[in-house]
């Protein structure tokens, strides 16, 4: 049976494999520099569950050391986003490459981190166990861990100040507890790229504080972080850059110049109030608007 904590484990909303006709698209200036120096490269990706398209005509250029957070209203796609890039989802159509390869063939060199409502925490595991799971695609098919896989647990779980719970059944933990401990297994994994899908969703501001300092650490050293998320404010606070997402991708640059009022009215439908120099966003769970606007891609000085 397969652990539902398995970082590599199938999902149960895998997509249809037919192939629907490419879309028309704007196309990527110097696509071959982008590919050949991007730690994940998409283009002219579509992708569905069933008949219904979840995602059309993405392109996406992501750059080693690049910290960049996805953000969109509730089924913009941004989930469905990164399980293409963990190769959970064979796209309709459109090419994708992970760290220079097909996704899904670099399992040693990506950590995949899905959200916490899709965990079954009854499961009977402790923490030890769990940040071990990230070390699985490294040991040999009887998964005996040598003393460097249990020296990466530990460390991971100290880096996530949690070495003290390495006994304790996962479902004990608190919500904040359990990112942490996710967040351990994917150090554990000594990943290139790093795929959260809501890693900092309901938990106190300090464990907050403490996991995305850990991210930026990583992404100083030069590995590439990206990461889902609704809270606009850590968006433009700790994210170098941001795409937004509705369906498709309308921006990606600088958070600085894509978290502004026009284009994340663009992505969240109109739904959004300014209250004291703040954008808020009044997102609605069963709200699909259709993204307006052609895509934006913004470069460091600001350029379109």
């Amino acid at each position: 049976m397969t652990s539902p904590f398995d970082p590599h484990g199938h999902p149960h909303d895998h997509p249809t494999e037919r192939r629907l006709p490419s879309i028309e698209r704007e196309t990527v200036a110097d696509p071959d520099h982008a590919r050949q120096h991007a730690s994940v490269w998409m283009s002219g990706v579509s992708v569905g569950y069933d008949t219904r398209p979840a995602l059309e005509s993405i392109d996406l250029a992501v750059e080693p050391g690049e910290l960049l957070a996805i953000v969109g209203p509730n089924g913009a796609g941004k989930s469905t986003l990164l399980k293409l890039m963990a190769g959970l989802l064979v796209p309709w159509a459109g090419r994708i490459e992970i760290l220079g390869a097909a996704p899904g063939t670099a399992v040693r060199r990506v950590a995949y981190v899905p959200q916490a409502e899709q965990v079954d925490w009854a499961f009977p595991v402790t923490v030890g166990d769990v940040v071990m799971m990230g070390r699985y695609p490294a040991l040999g098919p009887l998964r005996r861990p040598a003393a460097a896989d249990r020296d990466a647990v530990a460390g991971a779980l100290a880096q996530v100040k949690m070495a003290e719970f390495a006994g304790t059944q996962i479902g004990r933990l608190s919500g904040g507890q359990r990112r942490r401990v996710f967040l351990a297994r994917a150090l554990a994994a000594g990943p290139e790229l790093y795929l959260l899908d809501e890693p900092v969703t309901g938990v106190d501001p300090t464990t907050q504080e403490d996991l995305m300092d850990l991210l930026e650490a990583e992404a100083r050293r030069g590995k590439t972080v990206i990461a889902t998320t609704h809270d606009l404010a850590c968006a433009a606070q700790r994210f170098q850059k941001v795409a937004t997402v509705n369906r498709r991708i309308i921006a990606h640059g600088p958070s600085s110049l894509v978290l502004d009022p026009a284009i994340l009215a663009a992505t969240y439908g109109g739904h959004l109030l300014v209250l004291g120099g703040q954008t808020v966003v009044l997102d609605d769970a069963h709200h699909h608007d259709q993204p307006s606007g052609r895509e934006a891609h913004f470069h460091e000085d600001g350029r379109r």
